[in-house]
């Protein structure tokens, strides 16, 4: 596989995971998605949101990619928390991680070396 193709991959995936945070923080801004099922109130909801489009914004740029992942990462690990909480399906917070972390491992090769233990080469 050439770089190219990897750079189009990996852009592509990264735009859907920040398509999924990015519009559930604007779902939450704008009051489509409501928090009282949770227990949260519109402002705590509110905080919430602003806090996932940060995270997603850190993760969509490349210099601070690695930082936005582990953000992302807790973010999601709180969500899982809550629902489990309130007993609600963790199966799309779950699917929603998992995706997050192969983008990361694709996206970043120092990543990749440190969990899979492996050398990787730049090209």
């Amino acid at each position: 596989m050439t770089t190219k193709t990897k750079n189009i991959i990996n852009w592509t995936l990264t735009g859907l995971v920040a398509f999924i945070f990015i519009g559930t923080a604007i779902g939450k801004l704008t009051g489509k998605l409501d928090g009282k099922a949770l227990g949260l109130d519109p402002g705590t909801f509110k905080v919430i949101a602003i806090v996932e489009l940060l995270c997603a914004i850190l993760f969509i740029i490349p210099r601070t990619g690695l930082l936005g992942t582990l953000l992302l990462a807790a973010y999601m690990g709180g969500t899982i928390a809550t629902l489990l909480e309130h007993g609600q399906s963790i199966i799309p917070a779950v699917i929603i991680q998992v995706i997050v972390w192969i983008v990361a491992v694709a996206r970043f090769p120092e990543l990749k070396q440190r969990l899979l233990n492996k050398k990787t080469n730049r090209s």
